[in-house]
Protein backbone atom coordinates (compact mmCIF):
# COMPACT_ATOMS: atom_id res chain seq x y z
CA UNK A 1 0.00 0.00 0.00
CA UNK A 2 0.89 2.87 -0.73
CA UNK A 3 2.98 5.08 2.22
CA UNK A 4 3.70 2.01 3.64
CA UNK A 5 7.33 1.06 3.84
CA UNK A 6 7.83 -2.37 2.31
CA UNK A 7 10.87 -4.72 0.87
CA UNK A 8 9.50 -3.41 -2.07
CA UNK A 9 9.09 0.40 -1.89
CA UNK A 10 11.94 0.89 0.62
CA UNK A 11 15.21 1.13 -1.97
CA UNK A 12 18.27 3.20 -0.57
CA UNK A 13 17.33 5.82 -2.06
CA UNK A 14 14.08 6.00 -0.23
CA UNK A 15 15.84 5.29 3.13
CA UNK A 16 18.25 8.30 2.16
CA UNK A 17 15.59 10.77 1.30
CA UNK A 18 14.15 10.21 4.45
CA UNK A 19 17.67 10.24 6.31
CA UNK A 20 17.76 14.31 5.28
CA UNK A 21 19.78 16.06 2.93
CA UNK A 22 22.88 17.60 5.35
CA UNK A 23 24.12 14.52 6.98
CA UNK A 24 23.36 12.13 4.76
CA UNK A 25 24.09 13.67 1.24
CA UNK A 26 27.29 12.23 1.34
CA UNK A 27 26.81 8.65 1.85
CA UNK A 28 23.09 9.04 -0.44
CA UNK A 29 25.58 10.92 -3.58
CA UNK A 30 28.52 7.70 -2.75
CA UNK A 31 25.30 5.06 -2.82
CA UNK A 32 24.15 6.76 -6.58
CA UNK A 33 27.34 7.01 -7.69
CA UNK A 34 28.80 3.26 -7.14
CA UNK A 35 25.49 2.37 -8.02
CA UNK A 36 25.68 4.42 -11.80
CA UNK A 37 29.53 3.00 -12.12
CA UNK A 38 28.41 -1.06 -11.46
CA UNK A 39 25.36 -0.29 -13.98
CA UNK A 40 27.34 1.20 -16.63
CA UNK A 41 29.66 -2.50 -16.45
CA UNK A 42 26.15 -4.49 -16.26
CA UNK A 43 25.13 -2.54 -19.49
CA UNK A 44 28.18 -3.25 -21.64
CA UNK A 45 27.12 -6.92 -21.58
CA UNK A 46 23.94 -7.88 -19.34
CA UNK A 47 24.02 -11.49 -20.97
CA UNK A 48 27.48 -11.71 -19.40
CA UNK A 49 26.82 -10.40 -15.77
CA UNK A 50 23.54 -11.72 -14.49
CA UNK A 51 24.99 -11.45 -10.84
CA UNK A 52 27.40 -9.17 -9.09
CA UNK A 53 29.99 -12.30 -8.98
CA UNK A 54 30.07 -12.14 -12.74
CA UNK A 55 31.52 -8.78 -12.66
CA UNK A 56 33.93 -8.87 -10.15
CA UNK A 57 35.44 -12.39 -11.69
CA UNK A 58 35.53 -10.72 -15.24
CA UNK A 59 37.03 -7.34 -14.03
CA UNK A 60 39.43 -9.96 -11.98
CA UNK A 61 40.55 -11.60 -15.51
CA UNK A 62 40.53 -8.19 -17.58
CA UNK A 63 42.27 -5.97 -14.98
CA UNK A 64 45.34 -8.64 -13.23
CA UNK A 65 47.26 -6.49 -10.56
CA UNK A 66 44.85 -3.27 -10.87
CA UNK A 67 42.18 -5.59 -9.83
CA UNK A 68 40.48 -5.58 -7.24
CA UNK A 69 41.39 -1.24 -7.19
CA UNK A 70 39.55 -0.97 -10.28
CA UNK A 71 35.91 -0.37 -12.21
CA UNK A 72 32.22 -2.15 -10.76
CA UNK A 73 34.63 -3.86 -7.93
CA UNK A 74 36.06 -0.52 -6.37
CA UNK A 75 32.38 1.01 -6.87
CA UNK A 76 30.68 -1.99 -5.47
CA UNK A 77 33.09 -2.27 -1.96
CA UNK A 78 32.20 1.01 -1.27
CA UNK A 79 28.61 0.36 -2.04
CA UNK A 80 27.99 -2.25 0.34
CA UNK A 81 30.24 0.02 2.61
CA UNK A 82 27.15 2.30 2.45
CA UNK A 83 24.49 -0.27 2.23
CA UNK A 84 25.58 -1.21 5.92
CA UNK A 85 25.47 1.85 7.10
CA UNK A 86 22.48 2.11 6.68
CA UNK A 87 21.66 -1.62 8.11
CA UNK A 88 23.03 -0.97 10.84
CA UNK A 89 21.51 2.29 11.57
CA UNK A 90 18.31 0.88 10.57
CA UNK A 91 19.27 -2.65 13.06
CA UNK A 92 20.31 0.04 15.71
CA UNK A 93 16.97 1.91 16.22
CA UNK A 94 14.76 -1.14 16.09
CA UNK A 95 16.56 -2.25 18.99
CA UNK A 96 16.15 0.81 20.67
CA UNK A 97 19.44 1.97 21.04
CA UNK A 98 18.97 5.71 22.30
CA UNK A 99 20.53 8.57 24.22
CA UNK A 100 18.56 8.10 27.39
CA UNK A 101 18.72 11.89 27.70
CA UNK A 102 17.38 12.80 24.17
CA UNK A 103 15.08 9.69 23.33
CA UNK A 104 13.79 11.45 20.29
CA UNK A 105 17.60 12.12 18.89
CA UNK A 106 18.72 9.34 16.11
CA UNK A 107 22.23 10.52 16.66
CA UNK A 108 23.48 7.47 18.68
CA UNK A 109 22.22 5.07 16.02
CA UNK A 110 23.80 7.24 13.03
CA UNK A 111 27.40 7.07 15.10
CA UNK A 112 27.25 3.69 15.26
CA UNK A 113 26.35 2.90 11.80
CA UNK A 114 29.08 5.34 11.01
CA UNK A 115 31.77 3.70 13.78
CA UNK A 116 30.90 -0.41 12.42
CA UNK A 117 30.57 0.81 8.60
CA UNK A 118 32.79 3.66 7.07
CA UNK A 119 35.05 5.59 9.99
CA UNK A 120 37.94 3.07 9.45
CA UNK A 121 37.81 4.02 5.75
CA UNK A 122 37.95 8.00 6.51
CA UNK A 123 40.90 10.01 7.30
CA UNK A 124 41.13 12.69 10.20
CA UNK A 125 38.95 15.15 8.15
CA UNK A 126 36.50 13.24 6.92
CA UNK A 127 35.53 11.98 10.43
CA UNK A 128 35.67 15.42 11.56
CA UNK A 129 33.14 16.80 9.03
CA UNK A 130 31.16 13.31 9.60
CA UNK A 131 30.96 15.02 13.88
CA UNK A 132 30.19 18.44 12.11
CA UNK A 133 27.33 17.06 10.18
CA UNK A 134 26.05 14.52 12.72
CA UNK A 135 23.90 18.05 14.38
CA UNK A 136 22.04 17.86 11.11
CA UNK A 137 20.59 14.68 11.85
CA UNK A 138 16.53 14.67 12.05
CA UNK A 139 14.69 13.70 15.22
CA UNK A 140 13.58 10.08 15.42
CA UNK A 141 9.84 11.18 14.82
CA UNK A 142 10.47 13.12 11.99
CA UNK A 143 12.63 10.64 10.43
CA UNK A 144 9.97 7.92 10.84
CA UNK A 145 7.25 9.83 9.32
CA UNK A 146 8.81 10.91 6.37
CA UNK A 147 10.06 7.25 5.86
CA UNK A 148 6.30 6.61 6.10
CA UNK A 149 5.71 9.18 3.72
CA UNK A 150 3.76 11.39 6.30
CA UNK A 151 1.22 9.35 7.16
CA UNK A 152 0.44 9.10 10.69
CA UNK A 153 1.19 5.69 11.87
CA UNK A 154 2.77 4.38 15.24
CA UNK A 155 6.04 4.37 16.08
CA UNK A 156 6.07 0.72 16.97
CA UNK A 157 4.00 -0.19 13.39
CA UNK A 158 7.23 2.03 11.53
CA UNK A 159 9.52 -0.30 13.53
CA UNK A 160 7.95 -3.24 12.95
CA UNK A 161 8.06 -2.49 8.93
CA UNK A 162 11.68 -2.28 9.42
CA UNK A 163 12.46 -5.05 11.18
CA UNK A 164 10.86 -7.31 7.97
CA UNK A 165 12.17 -4.88 5.78
CA UNK A 166 16.02 -5.60 7.28
CA UNK A 167 15.66 -9.29 6.64
CA UNK A 168 16.33 -9.44 2.86
CA UNK A 169 18.48 -6.50 3.20
CA UNK A 170 20.70 -7.71 5.23
CA UNK A 171 20.91 -10.99 3.64
CA UNK A 172 21.74 -9.13 0.75
CA UNK A 173 24.20 -6.96 2.59
CA UNK A 174 25.97 -9.83 4.15
CA UNK A 175 26.16 -11.93 0.81
CA UNK A 176 27.93 -9.12 -0.96
CA UNK A 177 30.41 -8.96 2.34
CA UNK A 178 30.61 -12.72 1.63
CA UNK A 179 31.46 -12.67 -1.75
CA UNK A 180 34.62 -9.95 -0.88
CA UNK A 181 35.58 -12.03 1.52
CA UNK A 182 35.63 -15.18 -0.84
CA UNK A 183 37.34 -13.61 -3.53
CA UNK A 184 39.85 -11.32 -1.32
CA UNK A 185 38.74 -8.46 -3.00
CA UNK A 186 38.11 -6.06 -0.11
CA UNK A 187 40.86 -2.92 -0.13
CA UNK A 188 40.92 -0.94 3.73
CA UNK A 189 42.54 2.24 2.43
CA UNK A 190 41.34 5.65 4.02
CA UNK A 191 39.94 8.74 2.12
Amino acid sequence: QEGKLTTENATPESLTNCLGSTIFAPVKADIFGNITKIKAVYDTNPGRFKTLQQILEAEKEMHGAEWPKVGATLALMWLKRGLRFIQVFLQSLVDGEKDDNNPNLIRVNVTKAYEIALKKYHGWLVQQLFKATLFAAPYKSDFLKALSKGRDIKEEECLEKIRKFLINFSATVDAIYELYNKMNADLDYTV
